[in-house]
């Protein structure tokens, strides 16, 4: 998926005959990015991941063996390549949320995961979700497994949020999962 991007990403897909390249014609952001993956996608288990290389795409079997006990496999970084700030803000959220939600997601910022096309499709549509998938999931029903991956320093791309930006963004976003977690349609997956 390329959401409007300048670092060439679909003359690279065209290189790899076996991928597909989906284009936004403007700038999106990643929530919109990821839905439109999900929609455009054909098969029926989707993995994501950030491209901003992150994410070890070395750890996606692990991902994928998990599916065997669970619905949905959510990464959690195992050894975080972030500054000591990051980390201290995501332990901070972490605890915050799970306060009020008890969705016990414990790296909800990891963009790793693997899960059913057919429950991607089901998300709300929403700038943020894609921050907010696995606790989603679990409100849907859906059994999640945690997996340990691998996470490398950035190499690509810069973050869009400081923990200030980030810290306000969050306290909103808890507010709409509370609302949602009350308010969501189950999974169905005999549907």
């Amino acid at each position: 998926m390329d959401d409007a991007g300048t670092d060439g990403t679909p003359a690279a897909c065209e290189k790899i005959g076996w991928v597909r390249c989906i284009v936004h014609n403007r700038n999106l952001g990643q929530s919109a990015a990821t839905i439109t993956g999900i929609q455009a996608a054909q098969a029926d288990l989707i993995v994501t991941l950030d491209g901003d290389r992150q994410n070890d795409p070395a750890s996606i079997p692990d991902l994928l063996a998990a599916l065997k006990d669970a619905d949905v496999a959510q990464g959690i970084r195992k050894k975080r390549n972030d500054k000591l700030n990051r980390r201290i803000a995501s332990r901070t959220a972490y605890v915050i949320r799970n306060l009020f939600l008890r969705d016990r997601i414990k790296d909800i910022g990891c963009s790793l995961r693997a899960f059913p096309r057919k429950a991607g499709l089901m998300l709300p549509r929403f700038n943020g979700v894609h921050r907010l998938m696995p606790a989603i999931f679990v409100f849907m029903g859906l059994k999640v497994a945690q997996v340990p991956t691998e996470h490398r320093a950035r190499t690509a791309g810069v973050s869009k949020y400081g923990n200030l930006k980030r810290g306000a963004r969050g306290l909103l976003d808890l507010m709409g999962l509370y609302w949602l977690k009350k308010r969501i349609y189950k999974y169905d997956k005999e549907t």
